[in-house]
């Protein structure tokens, strides 16, 4: 135990060696195609010595930038797979950004065969540095082993989840809260660390304060009034500390600024994703012959109704028989072409236009089916705290959880998205949204 605290004092310093590493690989190979090829054949005078290094170390911040939006650097956070697939996609923003800036500085559109042999060998060092590392930081770092503290809510949906990382958790024994107290702090004490699942506040807070004089770590599961106390504003006005919750949603002034941001944004969206609609429109009618898009009624900011758009992914009156359920994981019901839309997401395009006509906004909690909201609030009666904003295309749930996610997580991620809204909490959910659409965890159906 104590080694083990001896090395987390390092684990920072680790990671940013890992993360210096790689960006110093990544922005020398860049420098030799500029300095190579770009800077001598620019019609403009070519830079020189302090130039070069100007146009490298923008390279530098740009993926930097890109590395912190999409988890490159998250060594020992993210799946192996996740984490290299996450830094080849910021090399590939990096890349494209970059290209754009040379053709700017150099107002034409240069040649790019020299930019696609260096991602490629980028892409290859970022997979042997990553593997690499990946081995050396598990040797150095093994599994922690955790006492998993179950509470009134079935916890097995977590433990399976965090058993699915055994890279990282290594769950050694379950034990109800409900057991003596004295028994848990007794076990409590031979774990590197304790997953307290969702019990009463009581029970806890108890053990929260045990897990802290002790100096073991615990992970909790938060209730929906944690999310919402956390995200409260201090008041220091007297000298007792005072939580602050207004509980009003969006102010006005960031429903103006949201607006505006969802006007020039979804036309944006609308020129750049053009040659898609026409492809997807023309694949669906050549399927079975049936209607492109599918229009499906849900609810948005208070509860109100609207008629959503969607390309249509399934067979026509796919729910004559069944009635609305969710799709499952190889349901029969999904086209062909439409297992590739649900897949990447593309399905969700043409609520650009519910975007337009102010029914929805880019990010937002995913609207639900009245019909399907009722029977969720019936076992969690909470899940209308959503309607406090418009429901969205894109949004902090649907980024950071994952289709199949229960709708009580998902009500706790949606709810920490409108209690820390900001323009750039939306730019950052905008930029990740790229990322998720071609994972597959992130889009899988619920199991059958």
């Amino acid at each position: 135990m104590r080694d083990t605290k001896t090395k987390e004092q390092y684990k920072r310093l680790i990671k940013l060696s890992f993360a210096t590493v790689m960006l110093l690989g990544l922005c020398l190979l860049y420098a030799v195609v500029w300095s190579g090829y770009y800077n001598e054949t620019i019609l403009q005078a070519p830079f020189y010595r302090r130039g070069n290094w100007v146009m490298v170390l923008i390279y530098g911040i740009l993926l930097t930038f890109f590395m912190n939006t999409y988890g490159g650097f998250k060594i020992g956070y993210l799946k192996n797979g996740n984490l290299i697939y996450s830094q080849i996609i910021s090399v590939l923003f990096t890349n494209v950004v970059t290209y754009l800036q040379v053709a700017v500085i150099d107002r034409r559109f240069v040649n790019p065969v020299y930019l696609l042999p260096v991602t490629v060998v980028e892409i290859l060092f970022i997979v042997l540095w990553t593997q690499l590392f990946q081995i050396i930081y598990r040797n150095l770092f093994p599994p922690r082993r955790l006492l998993f503290i179950e509470g009134d809510r079935k916890d097995y949906h977590l433990m399976d989840k965090m058993n699915a990382r055994d890279d990282k958790y290594q769950i050694c024994e379950v034990i109800s809260y409900k057991s003596e107290m004295d028994d848990i702090k007794k076990k409590i004490d031979g774990y590197d660390a304790v997953v307290l699942g969702d019990m009463p506040s009581h029970e806890r807070n108890l053990l929260l304060k045990y897990c802290y004089v002790s100096e073991i770590r615990s992970y909790s599961v938060p209730k929906i009034s944690d999310v919402l106390l956390r995200s409260s504003d201090e008041l220091n006005i007297f000298d007792t500390p005072l939580m602050l919750s207004r509980n009003m949603g969006l102010s006005i002034e960031q429903q103006w600024m949201k607006r505006g941001e969802d006007l020039v944004i979804s036309l944006m969206m609308l020129v750049l994703f053009s040659p898609v609609f026409l492809i997807t429109a023309i694949g669906i009618k050549c399927t079975d012959q049936g209607p492109v898009f599918y229009k499906q009624e849900r609810l948005t900011k208070n509860g109100k109704k609207f008629m959503i758009y969607k390309f249509r992914t399934m067979v026509v009156d796919a729910e004559k028989t069944s009635g609305p359920v969710l799709a499952a994981d190889k349901d029969p019901r999904i086209l062909p072409i439409g297992r590739i839309l649900r897949a990447t997401r593309l399905d969700e395009l043409p609520q650009i236009v519910n975007i337009l006509k102010g029914e929805m906004s880019v990010v937002g909690p995913r609207p639900e089916r009245p019909d399907l909201a009722a029977e969720i609030e019936r076992d969690v009666p909470e899940f209308s705290y959503r309607l406090k904003v418009k429901a969205g295309l894109t949004g902090y749930a649907q980024v950071y959880g994952k289709y199949n996610t229960t709708f009580y997580d998902k009500l706790k991620l949606d709810l920490m998205y409108i209690r820390k809204y900001s323009l750039l909490l939306d730019l950052k959910l905008i930029l990740m949204t790229p990322k998720i659409m071609f994972l597959k965890e992130s889009t899988e159906g619920v199991k059958a």
